[in-house]
């Protein structure tokens, strides 16, 4: 997986530092800081060796969506690939009641950390909370809680950073194309999440910026279904679209397929998370999805190796600081036909 050559370039990477701390350091130099040689053992191979067990709890909505299926599997094969860690994973259950009736369960089995990516982060930042104050690290994924207390750390994709790079893209293409006042549409997904609100200011912001807007938009779920559906409504609002934004590559199946329906070819498309079968029609290049912007799943497997090292009291070995940060946001990318091919093993 990806997500291994990343941890082993992670903890590999200190390596030339670690030694020149070694080299530069002699008898009538200062001795090395506390964190100078935390960087030397971790070069020498102290974060990726076994160590102490770990045992990480997990919990993440059901996989009824192809970006949370991932979630779960990149979560699971990473933990697989340490010795030193037992993973548990608990049933989520259809909403955030559910979930939360599950992870007080798992709480009870006093896991040292519990990886979570909840239905909803303000919903269960109660559950933070406890399990904060219980003494059970928490690692929040992608659904920020409001309170900081409610966490160890927190790995987020980052969803304004969408935006930005969706409407950058569009942005570029129009103006390529001379194309003054574009006509430009957007598909969102879930409306009562915080994240797709995020989405969509930063793809707001970065078109006013620009001098475009969006001349209409509709929230979608995240399905096939309702990614068509809303996109046979924007369709017929708008005889004519330059570019569309749709949030999600799984709701994009809909969205293209509402378009074929519709035969109406003559915008860009730019999808968004990274999916493998968008990464594939961008390569092909014959329809009109011409981009998408990551929010890659494989933020699933750093949590779990963030949680490893916060269970063992470790830091990340390419830092001077002895503990895992607080918070980690991932970048967005913009993925295109001239370097599809380089993506598309990050595709889920």
């Amino acid at each position: 997986m990806a997500s291994i050559n990343r941890r082993g370039l992670l903890f590999g990477g200190a390596a030339v530092g670690a030694g020149a701390l070694l080299t530069a350091c002699t008898s009538n130099e200062a001795a090395p800081t506390a964190a100078q040689t935390k960087a030397v053992d971790a070069a020498a191979g102290g974060n990726a060796a076994p160590g102490e067990k770990v045992v990480i709890g997990f919990s993440a909505p059901a996989a009824d969506h192809g970006w949370l299926a991932a979630i779960t599997t990149n979560a699971k094969a990473q933990a697989a690939t340490f010795s030193d860690v037992e993973f548990k994973s608990v049933e989520s259950g259809s909403d955030a009641a559910a979930q939360r009736a599950a992870l007080s369960t798992l709480l009870a089995q006093k896991p040292n950390v519990i990886v979570l990516l909840p239905h909803d982060g303000k919903e269960l930042n109660s559950f933070g909370l406890e399990a904060m104050t219980a003494g059970v690290q928490v690692v929040n994924l992608d659904r920020a809680f409001p309170d900081r207390r409610a966490y160890r750390t927190q790995v987020l994709g980052d969803n304004y950073g969408m935006g930005v790079a969706a409407a950058n893209y569009v942005i570029e293409q129009m103006k390529a194309k001379g194309v003054a006042a574009p006509v430009i549409g957007e598909i969102a997904g879930m409306d009562e999440l915080e994240l797709t609100q995020t989405r969509s200011k930063g793809f707001s912001d970065t078109l006013t910026a620009a001098g475009f807007t969006v001349a209409n938009r509709r929230a979608a779920r995240f399905t096939v279904d309702s990614g068509q559906q809303e996109a046979s409504q924007l369709l017929q609002a708008l005889p004519k679209i330059d570019a569309l934004w749709n949030h999600d590559d799984d709701q994009g199946i809909g969205v293209l397929a509402a378009l074929n329906q519709a035969n109406r070819k003559e915008m860009i498309m730019v999808g968004g998370a990274g999916s493998k079968q968008a990464i594939e029609a961008i390569q092909a290049d014959d329809s009109p999805l011409k981009a998408t912007v990551t929010y890659s799943p494989s933020m699933a497997s750093s949590a779990i190796s963030l949680a490893r090292l916060i269970g063992q009291g470790k830091g990340l070995g390419d830092l001077v600081e002895l503990q895992v940060p607080k918070e980690i946001v991932l970048s967005s990318e913009t993925i295109t036909k001239d370097n599809a091919a380089d993506y598309l093993k990050f595709g889920f």
